[in-house]
């Protein structure tokens, strides 16, 4: 099934225009999900619409901006359908800026950027391959799902990938001071030794990154235990608590992590096709 494009709309670079449609790069998160119920009936529980007075009719409610303490203004749908803003169809490219002077925790959601006819795909290949080869990102907004977005529109990483990247990017005010959480970290200095121990720890363990190999286990673990309460077996085992090896400092834990990482690792023996069908 074709999947629906998020926003339709140009891309202004001074007098270049470039229609576009943009669509989502990721699929919804998964997720376990649980219901509320009754622990004597095992009935679900519902969640009714009430206020003060009583339930209330799904007709009579509506959006509400809260103005000030406990005082809403009624707003209606068709109104905020009505409002008009540049960037609903319009993403102005308001500057140009290395890759490298983002920082990741500014990265939100990503999109892949499409022509919108076979007229724009030759203007939207000259856009990637410049980005690309200044490696820079296009910085600019766009409006979609009740909300105005700051955005960055670059060249995909993967040369064989067709058309654009775009991204969702966080705005300042929706970015936690550092200081918050580690204004009590203190700086400590790096013997030359301790540094050369890491950084071998680091090159042993450095390796061609394949997303493939990491999964969700957590979902496969939760319907294993609902297997098991549903047939009445034996609940899965708890995990084992993860054994700590004891360290005088952090040269002993940098050797013995060395030392693990050169031991040679035992290869999982293959059954026969015999003893697959006995057991």
């Amino acid at each position: 099934m074709p999947i629906r494009p998020t926003w339709s709309g140009s891309v202004q670079i001074s007098l270049v225009s470039i229609a576009v449609k943009i669509f989502p790069a990721t699929n919804p998160g998964r997720q376990v999900e649980f219901h509320q119920i009754d622990r004597k009936t095992h009935e679900r529980i519902h969640h009714r619409d009430v206020d003060e007075g009583g339930d209330v009719k799904k007709a009579d409610i509506v959006k509400g901006y809260e103005y000030a303490k406990d005082r809403y203004i009624e707003i209606d749908p068709e109104e905020l359908k009505a409002l008009r803003i540049p960037t609903a169809t319009t993403m102005q490219i308001k500057q140009f800026v290395k890759v490298e002077e983002l920082p990741t925790s500014l990265y939100e959601r990503p999109y892949f950027v499409a022509p919108k006819d076979e007229v724009q795909a030759k203007a939207l290949s000259i856009m990637r391959k410049a980005l690309a080869d200044t490696n820079t990102l296009g910085i600019g907004e766009i409006a979609f799902s009740g909300r105005e977005h700051l955005v960055a529109i670059g060249a995909p990483l993967d040369p064989k990938q067709n058309g654009l990247m775009l991204y969702l990017l966080r705005y300042e005010d929706e970015l936690r001071d550092a200081k918050s959480a580690l204004s009590g970290v203190k700086q400590s200095t790096v013997a030359a030794d301790e540094l050369s121990l890491a950084k071998q720890l680091i090159k042993g363990g450095t390796s061609k990154f394949d997303l493939s190999a990491y999964k969700d286990d957590y979902e496969a673990a939760v319907k294993k235990l609902v297997d098991a309460k549903r047939k009445g077996k034996e609940l899965p085992a708890p995990a084992p608590e993860p054994t700590s090896t004891k360290v005088v400092n952090i040269m002993d834990a940098l050797r013995n992590s060395l030392a693990a990482e050169r031991k040679p690792k035992k290869t999982a023996t293959k059954k026969t096709g015999r003893r697959k069908r006995a057991a």
